[in-house]
């Protein structure tokens, strides 16, 4: 088989929502590359909410921010950052409107001060949403689900790639929306796409093409390119690489397009299919 690039979500997809990596995750993306493939995470985290559980695994490199930053075997290869003028308008504009967030940077996720609390119920909901018990989330706190918090840290910054914030309405999202047009605004949440946390981030830039300019870089074909993912967020480089795998957990927009469906997270859903595609 030729060489193939593999780009693999992490929520939901690599880790499950507790941010739990299975074994058979690991396995199967040790033995891929020892096969010679070469294996990316592309996500919406920043480098800084990987924890080091998920390098360990051994990858070539990364694409984060979903598609603001491009890195490869230690090399970056491409990272667009929100100005920092445009920044100072997100943050005041969501302190004045009293929504709570957190500032996603390579170095660390730079939390508002009532961050927690605040997070708290909707982490919870989260959670629940994409399949935990209540048992299981009832003491779930912000750090549990988003690696890399900090507190009390300067909130204007010059190094971020996406603001994400929590909604107390739907309204919120579509304010951000018209209020900074020079974003790109998103939801994201529970299974079903449920919107609780709005972002804002880079324009212009998505996963796809994001794997468009790692190719361009490394001389290598979009036929031979998989990827792997479980959100609406993950849609364009499911379209865009040659075959497009959703988790079966994945919201139903992504199921309906999918080449190919696997089994859940949970369910070790990402090695059952490297295995049916012949990369292990």
């Amino acid at each position: 088989m030729r060489k193939k690039l593999i780009f693999l979500d992490v929520d939901g997809t690599l880790v499950d929502y507790e941010n739990r990596l299975p074994t058979s995750a690991i396995k199967a993306i040790q033995q891929a590359r020892q096969r010679g493939h070469y294996v990316y995470v592309c996500t919406g985290r920043s480098r800084a909410e990987m924890p080091q559980k998920i390098w360990d695994i051994g990858l070539d490199g990364m694409i984060g921010g979903n598609g603001s930053y491009l890195e490869h075997h230690g090399k970056v290869i491409h990272h667009q950052v929100i100005p920092l003028d445009l920044e100072k308008k997100v943050v005041d504009w969501l302190q004045e409107r009293g929504l709570e967030f957190y500032l996603e940077s390579n170095e660390g996720l730079f939390a508002s001060p009532n961050f927690r609390e605040a997070a708290r119920p909707v982490l919870r909901a989260y959670v629940r949403g994409k399949g935990l018990s209540q048992k299981e989330a009832e003491n779930l706190e912000a750090e549990d689900a988003l690696h890399g918090l900090v507190y009390g840290a300067e909130l204007y910054r010059s190094d971020l790639n996406k603001i994400s914030f929590i909604l107390h309405s739907y309204q919120d999202h579509l304010d951000s929306k018209s209020a900074f047009p020079e974003l790109k605004a998103g939801t994201w949440g529970g299974r079903g796409e449920q919107a609780l946390f709005g972002d804002l981030g880079i324009k212009g830039m998505d996963k796809a093409q994001a794997i468009e300019l790692l190719l361009d870089y490394l001389g290598e074909e979009r036929t031979d390119t998989i990827a792997f993912g479980d959100a609406k967020i993950d849609i364009p480089m499911l379209d865009y690489c040659e075959v497009g795998v959703a988790m079966g957990n994945g919201g139903a927009e992504i199921l309906a397009m999918a080449d190919m469906i696997t089994d859940d997270v949970e369910a070790d859903g990402l090695y059952k299919a490297f295995e049916k595609l012949g990369l292990i």
